[in-house]
């Protein structure tokens, strides 16, 4: 079930407020048969393999629980029952997204041998979510090994909190100390106290902000994006450039609108989920980059990855390994494809080198006196991240490593300056009218972009400090716009997120 589709449309009014009138003991157990629902829009066989997951990581941590630290022998045991739930669940993670990529591998060097491929048993489909919802299971395993949390002892409170509907299949990717802690309280919490009327209209203008994301920019931009990337080989610089610059808008409009619905859409029913986007493209460095950019998984790596090597613990050399690994991993996490890997691996050489001149850089800034505070400072480093961001990008939306070659080629090869002129740019799927409104939309998405990074606030906090007629015109705008200009394609057919895939 898409968030931009009649069905949810239908179902999370009808959920939420259900939700709000049952008894108060059985909230949680209307939310669990509601996502498990929601889950089960996709494909029904889909329910069986969270709820192995489940009770995989909940038994886990409830012999955490029974083989405390201070126990002589304790330690040992706690080690394997956390190895076991990270082989069963990365073991499931890896049969169904990296099966066929591991085939394909193994075919090559067959075949580079001399030898005859291996046939197909079987199809895998890849399960919408499991790369989400394994890390966010996993993730409470290693916060009970931690002692970060007590192991929950309710196993359907439990299953709620890894199959929480908002942010199941796509994010953010919930910490237990959050989002599980909230799910313990859900049958204490009054009624009375569940209908707040600026905590649910809050809510929804933060939907309201995310179906704008996702309908008015990031689906039609996405049209120019596609038009370039499936001919990348007609075109030359200006348009490859120009089609690299749109993908990273699309993407970021794309996952960060997923994201916002989510939040948007727990807020409305009570729960806070964790910011996943803060201003990426306003950042001063590809280190700055990840603090902005998927703030669920980068620190979900950084805490269970990164830190677990070594962290910044250790020597340089060893620094940059553990950071290399990390970015590998979360290339590898986003698609079972070499080039996700280089994707990642990319960023991991931006960071390693960013960190050896970071010295360099300092000494340079001083004795230049450049002034590191100004506003034409922090708006050439912004730059500068976007464009190394956006290089990057090309290899993660390109379909394999020989496609992201001949692009990255082509777009260094072949200038066409006069492009910029000419008209080209209402050549490549969108009509002017439709170019225009695209330009509209984005002036849109940068004001409130710098109103959030000047004043770290989510929308509906800088609303709720406004007058009330800016209020209302605002809402009226983004209606406006989604209802005129949102992208429903023939039939209403609401256009999948990016991130489902992975």
């Amino acid at each position: 079930m898409l968030f931009n589709s009649f069905h949810f449309l239908i179902f999370f009014p009808t959920v939420t407020f259900i939700y709000f009138i049952v008894p108060r003991k059985i909230r949680y157990l209307w939310l669990l048969a509601a996502s498990y629902y929601f889950y089960m829009s996709w494909n029904a066989a889909y329910a069986l393999l969270i709820a192995f997951s489940t009770i995989v990581t909940w038994l886990s941590g409830y012999l955490l629980g029974k083989y405390p630290q201070t126990r002589e022998g304790s330690s040992r045991i706690r080690k394997w029952i956390v190895a076991v739930s990270f082989i069963v669940n990365l073991g499931i993670l890896g049969f169904f997204k990296y099966f066929d990529f591991a085939l394909s591998n193994v075919n090559h060097i067959l075949s580079r041998a001399g030898f005859l491929a291996i046939e197909k048993p079987f199809d895998v489909i890849l399960p919408v979510g499991i790369s989400f919802y394994t890390f966010q299971a996993l993730g409470y395993t290693v916060d009970v090994y931690r002692h970060d949390i007590e192991p929950e002892r309710n196993i359907l409170k439990y299953a709620l909190f890894v199959s929480f509907f908002p942010q199941l299949v796509a994010g953010p990717i919930e910490r237990s100390k959050n989002l599980l802690q909230q799910i313990g309280q859900i049958d204490i919490i009054k009624s009375r106290e569940l209908f707040q009327y600026e905590r649910i209209a809050g809510g929804l203008q933060i939907m309201l902000w995310g179906f704008f994301q996702k309908l008015v920019i990031a689906d039609r931009i996405a049209i120019l994006v596609n038009t370039v990337f499936d001919s990348w080989y007609f075109y030359g610089t200006v348009e490859l450039a120009a089609a690299a610059a749109a993908f990273s808008i699309q993407i970021y409009c794309d996952f960060a609108s997923y994201s916002t619905i989510a939040i948007g859409a727990a807020r409305v029913m009570g729960f806070t989920l964790m910011e996943n986007f803060n201003t990426p493209y306003f950042a001063c460095s590809i280190r700055d980059f990840w603090r902005r950019w998927h703030i669920s998984l980068s620190t979900w790596f950084k805490d269970y990855l990164y830190i677990p090597l070594g962290g910044s613990r250790c020597g340089r050399l060893r620094q940059h390994f553990n950071m290399m690994v990390t970015f590998l991993v979360s290339g590898l996490w986003h698609g079972a494809s070499w080039h996700f890997v280089v994707w990642g691996g990319i960023h991991g050489f931006f960071q390693v080198v960013g960190a050896e001149t970071r010295e360099f850089r300092n000494n340079l800034y001083v004795r230049t006196h450049t002034k590191t505070d100004s506003f034409s400072f922090r708006f050439g480093q912004a730059a500068l991240t976007f464009l190394l961001a956006s290089f990057a990008w090309i290899f993660f939306r390109a379909k394999s490593m020989s496609q992201a070659c001949g692009y990255v080629k082509r777009l260094f090869t072949k200038p066409n300056l006069w492009a910029l002129s000419d008209g080209s740019i209402y050549e490549l799927g969108l009509e002017r009218t439709e170019m225009n409104i695209l330009m509209l939309s984005l002036l849109i998405l940068l004001l409130i972009s710098i109103v959030k990074y000047k004043n770290n606030e989510s929308l509906d906090s800088f609303l709720t400090k406004q007058c009330a007629w800016f209020r209302w015109l605002t809402v009226a705008v983004l209606f406006a716009f989604i209802f005129l200009f949102g992208i429903y394609g023939p039939g209403y057919d609401a256009g999948q997120f990016i991130y489902f895939q992975f």
